[in-house]
């Protein structure tokens, strides 16, 4: 009966159509606003791959190629990801101008934005590692100190040397300190294997693990030097080597003093 009451209503039609009309447009600005963001976060991406192609035949392509296929004096960077793009420049040991030693870490010279865009382009070429954001590396609340040590003493002593201060390898290269380092740049190069470093995959080393072994590393960072200078920390063995070349050096010294006042 309500409804037959309704329906007779002469305000029922209009009331009617107004809703309809309501709902047909709502719909629509729904959804027509999905294409629309979904248009502007690829048109921006896209702005942003072109950057860094730009960036790239600037001050990559003479070494890299110009397509990022790699030359004689440097290797390709098809399928290397943008997480090796963000380690290596964010690092500062790219772009370098002698590509026969051995990249060291030092001051970047692209800033964030531009190594995001390079980062952007590279990632455009092939599939390959992203770049790992340092909100996501949560070490302090989820890593394992203990854990992180264990980790680190089996896979990466051998050549960051147990306290990880870095040490030498063959063929003059060498393994740096991870003292200072961010934690974004080592996860990157535990998923990237940068230069003589080998790749941990996740089934290798899990993401998790992984968080361990930064908070054992930032752990051993903040670690005091109770005796004074640390001397690399590698244990007695350099402080005994420092003791004997300063104490024969010494006795050295004073035999020449001793022999000179007795002439």
């Amino acid at each position: 009966m309500r409804v037959n009451r309704f329906r007779r209503n002469k305000f029922a039609g209009p009331v009617l159509v107004v809703a309809a009309l309501l709902t047909i447009g709502s719909a629509f600005s729904i959804a027509s606003a999905l294409p629309s963001a979904q248009k502007t976060e690829v048109s921006a991406q896209s702005t942003l791959v072109d950057e860094g192609k730009q960036i790239f035949l600037k001050g990559c392509s003479s070494c890299h190629g110009l397509n990022a296929e790699g030359g004689a004096i440097a290797p390709s960077l098809i399928g290397v990801g943008a997480a090796a793009v963000d380690f290596q420049v964010g690092t500062g040991r790219m772009p370098m101008a002698d590509m026969s030693q051995q990249a060291m870490r030092k001051k970047p010279i692209y800033d964030a934005k531009q190594t995001a865009a390079l980062a952007a382009y590279v990632a455009s070429l092939a599939p390959g590692p992203a770049t790992v954001d340092p909100t996501s590396l949560t070490w302090e609340r989820d890593g394992n100190v203990a854990q992180g040590g264990e980790l680190f003493r089996t896979n990466c002593a051998m050549c960051h040397n147990f306290a990880a201060q870095g040490g030498a390898l063959t063929n003059g290269k060498y393994a740096p300190t991870l003292m200072g380092v961010e934690p974004q740049h080592i996860y990157e190069a535990m998923i990237t294997g940068p230069q003589s470093m080998p790749k941990f995959s996740d089934k290798t080393i899990t993401p998790a693990e992984k968080l361990s072994i930064i908070k054992w590393i930032k752990s051993a960072q903040s670690e005091p030097a109770i005796g004074g200078a640390s001397l690399g920390r590698v244990g007695p063995v350099t402080e005994g080597l420092l003791i004997w070349t300063f104490g024969l050096g010494l006795l050295i010294a004073v035999a020449v003093w001793l022999a000179t006042k007795a002439r």
